[in-house]
């Protein structure tokens, strides 16, 4: 039976529970000095003094590092802006000059952590203020146009948008918006930062190991070879992880300074600001259907906030542009320049905010013509892909509705807001459409079966947390026909073959056709030596009838006819037998459109005199290709789920308008859901087949699970209330 899809448990979860699992803060090297990073106090201005004196006299410190005495770097440290997936411009204490709160202005090094800490509080630094621009209602008047989304242009366009808007019979306009939001994964960003002469070594936590590499070497003005990136475990990614940071080059600038290895680990309050969140949106949406339900025009207009030092586009109209069979429509996409840290990548970036506007636009649609939110969705049902004009390379859209409807008895729900209770609490079902794009890059794995049988997997991968060590094994030990236990899967290190990004909910589609690949190859190799071994019991038979299982060679039409692996091994020297193998993807994109899709269904129980909601169920079901893993599988979207509900109703970032700074900069005034707030979560994945993706027919599912969440649970609110909330997050003081 194939090891693909079975519930196997995770090959790294004894190492985790055991403390075992290194992360990149708990990494040593001998004669380490610790680091910490101070950060502006100000939102836009320039560092008139800074006084290091009596930091620099305290115990212990070794090094206090300003824009006076740091190393020039080539190209005033931007010489890795532009690597992908996202270089950044860094504020690499290259000039005084400082653009938002919380931006890294210096940076300590002691003996001991505390001590570190200690003579950063000492440092006394003095601005020359600008007046900042925080205010994103003023910012949207004048905003500007960015050069791209993503692979597309910012703008779209198809029909005549004017021409349906003045056809329907039906028109609706309003405008939804979304906080900023701040990335806080269980592992803050951590780098440890060691020089073996002109040679780098980084245990850093990333998503992006090889992008760690290539970013510092261009930063730095070396070649690639020179920077070793080590990163076994990641703590929690997100997207935060998914782009080389400033502290990441501060590290190894202050450990090349002071001539020993450095540690740099991030303090909680400074994950708000210098490391990247999802950007606020203000979208309006336009739309005119027929009095059956047929849009015909929609227009979403996204405007997004971005800092004043580099553009980041939040593209919450992508989806719009593919999600349902609209014949006239626009898109367009613009940026208001604020002084705060540049956003970045937060899971489902684009989507998750942009379904909360399309999917709270279509609820309120479906309520004005007195039409089921499914039923119109199912009258806008797109076949093909009406952006690109493509066949999907799979699409179980309509299951997921019929099968996710039943489960949560959607035939129960009465349709008229306010007409449902239990427990004297107001009752709501709302739903909404999922969907994210089924991406996949060229990686690279080796696979090496040793002498005793056994066998090592790898590749230059990363794994968040999200299962990647136990997919991969299952892959490997499926395609070389040995047990998983007899197999060691290795990722998180840039001497092994390199692997893409772990973000965009990639990482499966594009490392396990590689996996597969290598060890597919490795088999053969295995199964070659022993048809041309004359004292193997497989000797002569065809190569169509030989196969491996449970690390036996065998005979498949006489299974008498077997022998270990490690017999033929031995045999032929004891040498391990060796495959490396790279796969990328062909021309399939040019032939059909790559999405995931599912139905979100939620219910929430709302107090009519407090306005406090709670998320009493919710019912999700996906198509997204073939699952490797059931369990861990189901993990990824139930976490998905979780993160969509802190997203409906807590999570947002407040700034201080005089000064820019987060005031809610950790964990007990930043809310995110804890166990209390998360009830019955009910997954389902249907069964989908995508002979278009990879060899796998698998699919990301990271990212998928937070899509639509927020538009469900707003849906369901307003079903109990009556009360529309277009402005996350849907807090109590909004319902009274």
């Amino acid at each position: 039976m194939s090891l693909i899809g079975q519930t196997l448990d995770r090959t790294d979860g004894p190492q985790k529970v055991s403390g075992h699992a290194r992360y990149a803060a708990e990494h040593t090297l001998p004669r380490m000095a610790h680091a910490v990073m101070v950060t502006s106090t100000i939102a836009s201005g320039s560092i008139e003094t800074i006084d290091t004196s009596v930091a620099a006299d305290m115990p212990g410190v070794l090094l206090v590092l300003t824009h006076r005495n740091a190393p020039r770097l080539p190209d005033g440290g931007q010489g890795g802006a532009h690597s992908p997936p996202a270089g950044r411009i860094l504020n690499l204490l290259q000039d005084e000059q400082v653009h938002y709160n919380r931006q890294p202005v210096a940076v300590v090094v002691a003996d001991t952590l505390e001590q570190a800490q200690d003579a950063a509080s000492h440092l006394r630094i003095r601005y020359r203020e600008q007046a900042p621009k925080l205010d994103f209602a003023q910012a949207r008047q004048h905003p500007h146009k960015p050069d791209a989304v993503k692979d597309s242009g910012a703008d779209s366009a198809r029909g005549d948008f004017a021409a349906g808007m003045q056809a329907g019979a039906r028109r609706f306009d309003a405008v939804y918006g979304t906080p900023t939001e701040n990335h806080n994964p269980m592992e803050p960003h951590a780098t440890l930062a060691a020089w073996d002469g002109d040679r780098l070594t980084l245990y850093d936590s990333t998503q992006y190991i090889s992008g760690v590499r290539n970013t510092i070497a261009k930063t730095f003005g070396i070649d690639p070879s020179q920077v070793h990136v080590i990163c076994p475990f990641v703590g929690g990614g997100f997207g935060c992880k998914g782009s080389v940071w400033s502290h990441v080059a501060l590290a190894a600038m202050a450990a090349r300074k002071c001539g020993r290895p450095v540690r740099l680990a991030l303090e909680r309050p400074q994950m708000f600001g210098p490391v990247g969140a999802r950007p606020r949106t203000e979208q309006h949406l336009q739309m005119a259907a027929a009095d059956d339900g047929k849009l015909l025009a929609l227009r979403h207009d996204v405007v997004s906030s971005t800092s004043m030092i580099e553009d980041w586009v939040e593209s919450s109209a992508l989806l719009t542009r593919m999600l349902y069979a609209t014949p006239n429509q626009q898109t367009t996409h613009r940026l208001a320049a604020l002084n705060i840290g540049t956003p970045t990548f937060m899971r489902a970036p684009g989507e998750s905010s942009g379904s909360f506007a399309l999917e709270s636009a279509m609820d309120e649609l479906a309520h004005e013509l007195d039409i089921d939110p499914i039923q119109l969705r199912l009258q806008n049902y797109a076949t093909s892909d009406p952006d690109k004009n493509l066949p999907w390379s799979s699409k179980s859209l309509r299951e997921c509705y019929r099968v996710g409807a039943e489960r949560f008895g959607w035939n129960r729900r009465s349709p008229q807001p306010r007409s449902m209770r239990a427990d004297g609490k107001l009752v709501g079902m709302g739903m909404a459409t999922a969907t994210y794009p089924a991406l996949r890059q060229g990686a690279s794995a080796s696979a090496r079966v040793l002498p005793d049988g056994s066998a090592v997997v790898r590749s230059g991968s990363q794994d968040l947390g999200t299962g990647t060590y136990t997919v991969m094994t299952q892959v490997a030990a499926d395609a070389l026909g040995i047990a998983p236990g007899k197999l060691r899967f290795e990722l998180g290190d840039t001497d092994y073959p390199q692997a893409p990004v772990s973000g965009g909910s990639q990482t499966v589609a594009s490392v396990a056709p590689a996996v597969r690949a290598a060890c597919d190859a490795a088999r053969v190799k295995l199964l070659r030596m022993a048809i041309a071994d004359g004292a193997s019991p497989l000797s002569g038979i065809a190569i169509e009838d030989a196969t491996i299982e449970n690390g036996w060679l065998l005979q498949r039409s006489d299974h008498s006819r077997r022998e270990p692996l490690a017999a033929l091994i031995a045999r032929h020297g004891g040498h391990p037998v060796e495959a490396t193998m790279h796969a990328q993807p062909g021309d399939e994109k040019k032939h059909y459109s790559m999405h995931s899709f599912g139905a979100v269904f939620a219910e929430v129980h709302v107090d009519p005199d407090l306005g406090e909601v709670h998320v009493h169920r919710v019912v999700a079901s996906y198509g997204v290709g073939r699952l490797l893993n059931r369990k861990t599988g189901r993990s990824q979207l139930m976490g998905g789920i979780v993160w969509g509900i802190g997203m409906a109703l807590m999570e947002q970032t407040e700034y201080d308008l005089r000064n820019g700074r987060p005031v809610n900069a950790n964990l007990a005034e930043y809310h995110v859901p804890v166990n209390a707030d998360v009830r019955q979560i009910d997954v389902i994945v249907v069964d989908e087949d995508d002979p278009h993706i990879n060899s796998l027919g698998t699919k990301g599912i990271g990212e998928i699970g937070i899509v639509g969440v927020a538009a469900a649970i707003a849906n369901a609110v307003w079903h109990a209330t009556g009360k529309r909330v277009r402005e996350l997050p849907i807090t109590l003081d909004k319902l009274i």
